[in-house]
């Protein structure tokens, strides 16, 4: 491992580089793909505003540099103008992903902006209504999506975009890369589908077909004036790796900054995170997993603070241990700065050590440094 690889491992024992808190699940609409199978209406269980506040607070002492809340649908709990407030008031940076629905309005944008949220990041899973709306579960939301964008830009807000890459709209790539770039948002997210709560398997794309779109989105993040990155799609790192490699033995000019440390490099992880290796998700009843696709608990901030479970839980020890990667994985060269979706070999394989399925990848036994 060399030094950055080092250092990157330090900080990410240490404490989280982006914790997600999952506010409700209750949401309006009925995405195929939803982890949480978000339902319409909230839970009695869920972490009520002073449990939010203490839980503000223990991010802001740990100075967690991402910090979102989402759901199901945060505008759904009628306090989270106050807890965002309560984020921007005690130092800690925050941003939030609502779903597009009539509760998303221009007036409640506007407030959204003045409450001193960071960003505000929507989902985009298509180019049309009909690929859009299909994938959402509600007709409509294609539409809804599309003005809260310009309420988003009008009130001065950065926008992100996320999108889920999957059998729905891999074959949609050209329109949805060309709408997205129009949107001009500050950072394009795309997700790698992943067969929990909703998803299903069949809706997955082959590695052949991810290794495909790892292809376009390299040469897109080229061009734009944006950043891209993705998530549940480690194994992107592998290919920057040797894409810029190839490119450097052609003569092509490679920037100086690999992707995934773009202009946003304050928000963007460094490039050994991973589910539980740097990031955190903190359910709506206070439950702590290694990410929101990875249902694993490593305990509740009900009983124990968020940092000791983070850094000491035997949960999020084992995954920061690439010795424990199994199959391919643990014998990839890549292994430190990828590491491979714990969350996809969970849901795939049982075991969230195994070797990644959606990688095309087969490791070479040597050492490849970006």
């Amino acid at each position: 491992m060399n030094d950055s690889h080092a250092a990157d491992g330090a900080r990410a024992a240490d404490r989280p580089f982006i914790a997600i808190w999952e506010v409700t699940r209750a949401c309006d609409l009925a995405c195929v793909h939803c982890r949480a199978s978000a339902q319409a209406l909230r839970s009695p269980l869920e972490l009520d505003t002073t449990a939010g506040e203490k839980l503000i607070d223990e991010i802001r002492t740990l100075q967690v540099p991402v910090f979102v809340l989402t759901g199901g649908d945060p505008l759904k709990r009628p306090d989270i103008f106050h807890l965002i407030e309560y984020c921007v008031a005690g130092g800690v940076r925050v941003s939030l992903s609502p779903s597009a629905t009539p509760l998303l309005t221009r007036d409640v944008v506007a407030r959204l902006a003045a409450s001193g949220l960071a960003r505000l990041a929507l989902s985009i899973d298509g180019a049309s209504a009909g690929i859009h709306d299909q994938f959402r579960g509600v007709p409509g939301s294609y539409a809804r999506t599309l003005a809260a964008v310009r309420w988003i830009h009008e009130a001065g807000l950065p926008l992100q975009i996320n999108s889920t890459m999957s059998r729905w709209n891999y074959d949609d790539w050209d329109a949805l890369t060309a709408l997205v770039e129009a949107l001009d948002p500050v950072l394009w997210s795309v997700f790698f589908l992943v067969p929990t709560g909703r998803a299903r398997r069949r809706d997955l794309l082959s590695a052949d077909e991810i290794e495909t779109v790892f292809g376009r989105l390299y040469d897109f993040s080229r061009r734009v004036a944006f950043d891209v990155k993705t998530t549940e799609g480690m194994h992107y790192r592998r290919y920057v790796v040797q894409r810029r490699l190839r490119d450097r033995q052609a003569g092509l000019p490679v920037p100086a900054t690999p992707p995934w440390l773009g202009a946003g490099a304050r928000e963007r992880a460094p490039r050994a995170i991973n589910d539980g290796k740097g990031f955190v998700f903190i359910s709506h009843t206070g439950e702590v997993f290694p990410s929101g696709f990875l249902p694993v608990p490593a305990g509740n901030i009900r009983r124990r603070p968020l940092g000791e479970i983070y850094s000491d839980s035997p949960v999020f020890r084992a995954l920061r241990d690439a010795a424990n990667l199994k199959g391919k994985c643990g014998d990839c060269e890549f292994r430190q700065i990828c590491g491979g979706s714990r969350a996809r070999a969970f849901a795939l394989e049982g075991d969230m050590f195994a070797a990644d399925p959606s990688c095309a990848y087969i490791p070479q036994r040597a050492t490849v440094f970006a």
